[in-house]
């Protein structure tokens, strides 16, 4: 598929179908994920660690949480590699059906007072499993996205697959907030937290229906019949493309932003041992208001970002989103659940956008269709792993009963969005960056290559 310049890209069946089932398939997976990271801070704390230390169990719980990201790196080379060598859509239904049955585990797992600490030594197996299943998920949806949408509209059609995902979250947090606000607290911390988890056998079927129905990208078939698909993707991405790969890296520690709003500031609002006091069932309503805001701001933002480019909306997103951390942790601090819940609202459901709404087309448009799923999945993995780890962190650095958490924590915060800007401002600019446009790694590499299939292949790279 190849739109020239000059003239109006025309939007084709398949880049709808596409778009949708990427928008379905990010919403179906990342709800399986974000179920996890609510529980694992409203009620894991008391069902799978000990209760002599409440403090500890917090930290341990969101530490679980953590866990998952461990896997995700060594689930980017083994999915990258898929995703480059036998197609987007096979590496797609993968992921999906590997992280639904690995939710639904969890949602039978006995609890630390029926079988010790076999219990969060089993919860660890599967969220590690959990990790290494969603490490595809966005390079392979955002590339499965791009390669099907028409020059001049990738970002718009790419920041579906966020939308997607934001979808999930709200999705998570629907399912919760009805268990929490209307079963009794004992029931509800017995077995009713265990119902998303199960309902994720619907979600298993319905995505695998819509996946299964989807074609391969034009570029992934272009290379299979050309015998142009690499042997070691993950080689050649890092012989050409280690920069690249280094900044996306870099960029991807924005993710820092809904760590601090819906894990850490979760449970520095809700657990008892910070003293804030909010209920559960009540401060659900914040990051499900946050996503209802973002899924409306996602696909604006994306459509911006192809007339101004992809990094000046970025560049806004993370430094804007960095400063209002302080406002949100002090909201929660000074038991504000209103100013909460507007500086939640401003800073992740809208500033943050900025940033979450572009990423699915700049980071795979820095790479070409060869190693594209490879070295975007490795990167960006490597950076969300790096921010996963923060909320234990974050209560290192300030545990229960310590002053100036807002101060402490939004400080780290802000120091690593700084490090996301940096890496947004060194990158080059994509969005006007036509098909046969590639980076100087790349020619040089396909100009070692005299056939002529292989010169053929390049003009369709997205």
């Amino acid at each position: 598929m190849i739109d020239l310049p000059g003239h109006e890209p025309r939007v084709r069946p398949q880049t709808k179908k596409a778009t949708a089932s990427g928008w379905i398939g990010s919403a179906l997976e990342y709800y399986d994920f974000f179920i996890y990271a609510t529980a694992a801070s409203l009620v894991f704390p008391q069902i799978f660690f000990s209760a002599n230390n409440p403090s500890i169990a917090i930290a341990a719980s969101l530490a679980t949480y953590g866990v998952g990201y461990v896997a995700r790196p060594v689930g980017a080379f083994v999915l990258g590699h898929l995703g480059d060598t036998h197609g987007r859509k096979t590496m797609l239904i993968f992921c999906m059906l590997l992280m639904g049955f690995s939710t639904m585990a969890v949602g039978l797992l006995p609890t630390f007072q029926q079988i010790g600490v076999l219990a969060p030594a089993l919860l660890v197996v599967l969220r590690l499993i959990q990790g290494f299943a969603v490490a595809g998920e966005i390079s392979g949806a955002s590339s499965m996205v791009l390669e099907h949408a028409p020059f001049g509209k990738r970002g718009f059609f790419a920041s579906f697959t966020l939308q997607g995902v934001q979808a999930g979250h709200l999705l998570a947090a629907a399912v919760f907030l009805p268990l929490a606000a209307y079963m009794p607290e004992a029931t509800f911390t017995s077995w009713g937290w265990r119902i998303p988890f199960l309902a994720s056998f619907f979600l298993i079927l319905a995505g695998y229906i819509i996946r299964q129905n989807l074609d391969e990208t034009p570029a992934f078939t272009a290379e299979s019949a050309q015998r142009q698909v690499p042997r070691a993707p993950i080689l050649e991405a890092f012989r050409l493309h280690w920069q690249d790969m280094l900044r996306v890296t870099c960029m991807a520690l924005m993710n820092v932003i809904p760590v601090v709003t819906a894990i850490f500031g979760m449970a520095y609002a809700v657990q008892p041992a910070y003293g804030i006091g909010f209920s559960k069932a009540l401060y659900l309503w914040i990051p499900l208001a946050g996503n209802i805001l973002a899924v409306l701001i996602i696909p604006l933002v994306g459509k911006l970002s192809d007339r101004i480019g992809r990094r000046p909306p970025m560049i806004i997103g993370a430094l804007g989103s960095g400063l209002l951390s302080f406002a949100y942790l002090y909201a929660i601090s000074i038991h504000s659940l209103s100013l909460t819940l507007v500086s939640a609202l401003f800073m992740w459901g809208f500033v943050y956008q900025g940033y979450n709404a572009v990423f699915p087309s700049f980071y795979p448009e820095l790479f070409p269709s060869r190693t594209r799923v490879t070295a975007m999945a490795i990167s960006q993995n490597i950076g969300t792993t790096i921010t996963a780890f923060l909320p234990s962190l974050f209560t290192a650095v300030a545990p229960p009963g310590s002053s100036h958490i807002p101060l402490h924590i939004g400080a780290l915060v802000l120091a690593v969005t700084l490090i996301a800007t940096a890496a947004i401002c060194s990158a080059r600019e994509t969005y006007r960056v036509h098909l046969n446009d590639l980076g100087e790694g790349e020619r040089k590499h396909n100009r070692s290559n005299s056939n002529s299939t292989a010169r053929s292949s390049i003009i369709i790279f997205p």
